[in-house]
């Protein structure tokens, strides 16, 4: 049986990369479009927003406020090595998701005005270039020393889908299962 959480945050880098008419559940994802590559035209991305606000679900951009206006976004998602303190001056009708690794970028995205905390490395990943990962006991007591709600990111997978059970947070995001097919939001539609 799979933990069920109060939201979902789904990273994307592409719009092909989640089938939203498997989406039966509303107001409880919240999708991130995180393209750095910039292969989505604007016409698609406009169909795809209108398609989650039709589903009730949150869409939010990476780092790109213009493109976050054209859309007509829920919010806007800032990167960990986003340390633009201009970001807290969007109109307040805009959510801002910041994404940590520790308590100095915590303070950083506070600053930013940052509604929810994306904190990364839950579980151990296969990234070449980054180490280190915190498990479930270390950041249950990071949510507890900093008093904020955070949302688990990192080496989630099949196989370790249950011990999110033992999360002190009502949230989990998921980046590189979605692109794996059949992927990990199968079991969460």
């Amino acid at each position: 049986m799979f933990a069920t959480k109060k939201k979902y945050y789904l990273i994307i880098q592409n719009i092909r990369d989640i089938d939203l008419s498997n989406i039966k559940s509303f107001n409880k994802f919240v999708i991130i479009y995180r393209n750095n590559i910039k292969n989505d035209k604007l016409k698609q991305l406009k169909q795809f927003r209108l398609k989650c606000k039709m589903k009730r679900i949150e869409f939010f951009v990476a780092n790109d406020k213009k493109l976050l206006i054209k859309l007509k976004a829920d919010g806007l998602y800032v990167s960990s090595h986003n340390k633009d303190l201009s970001i807290n001056r969007l109109k307040s009708n805009y959510k801002i998701i910041g994404s940590i690794h520790n308590i100095k970028e915590l303070n950083i995205k506070q600053k930013q005005m940052c509604s929810s905390f994306i904190y990364s490395r839950l579980f151990k990943t296969d990234y070449e270039f980054k180490q280190g990962h915190l498990g479930v006991i270390k950041f249950n007591l990071f949510c507890i020393l900093t008093k904020k709600e955070l949302v688990s990111l990192g080496g989630i997978r099949l196989n370790n889908l249950n011990k999110l059970k033992t999360l002190n947070t009502g949230s989990v995001a998921i980046f590189s299962e979605i692109k794996k097919k059949p992927a990990v939001t199968s079991r969460l539609f």
